[in-house]
């Protein structure tokens, strides 16, 4: 499935990748904003390629280009109570305040929030997490 979004102009390269973190309220009026609001906050995603037109927006200076992008696997943990394969969950972050942990960026993943729901694509193990969380590494689709 092809999936369109806009981005800023400058970044609309093939190959570059990047975090969806949510429609922007500067966004409501914007007469392209159903094409990028239909991705999933949190998720990350790769510019396949890019259109040619140029579409003015409020954020980006110099406008926005149609992209089509795809979704980017990328990793995360989870309780291991949660940890099963092919299964929707919802995103329970730890209360942890080890921010000096070795897994700390995995267990707080860029704009994913507590409540969300994820599809745990693989389990890639156990953490040794040094505040006694039992926790496993996953990877989302």
């Amino acid at each position: 499935m092809v999936l369109l979004t806009v981005i800023g102009k400058r970044l609309a390269k093939k190959g570059v990748v990047f975090t969806f973190r949510g429609p922007l309220s500067n966004c409501r009026e914007c007469k392209v904003k159903n094409i990028c609001f239909h991705l999933t906050k949190g998720k990350k995603y790769r510019i396949i390629s890019a259109r040619d037109i140029v579409h003015e927006c409020q954020e980006h200076e110099g406008g926005v280009l149609v992209v089509e992008v795809e979704e980017v696997p990328f990793e995360t943990t989870v309780p291991k109570k949660l940890a099963l394969e092919g299964s929707t969950v919802t995103l329970e972050l730890p209360k942890c305040s080890e921010r000096g942990c070795e897994f700390y960026r995995l267990c707080f993943p860029m704009a994913m929030d507590s409540g969300q729901k994820i599809v745990v694509s693989k389990i890639l193990g156990n953490i040794d997490c040094p505040a006694g969380h039992d926790r496993v590494r996953i990877l989302l689709g």
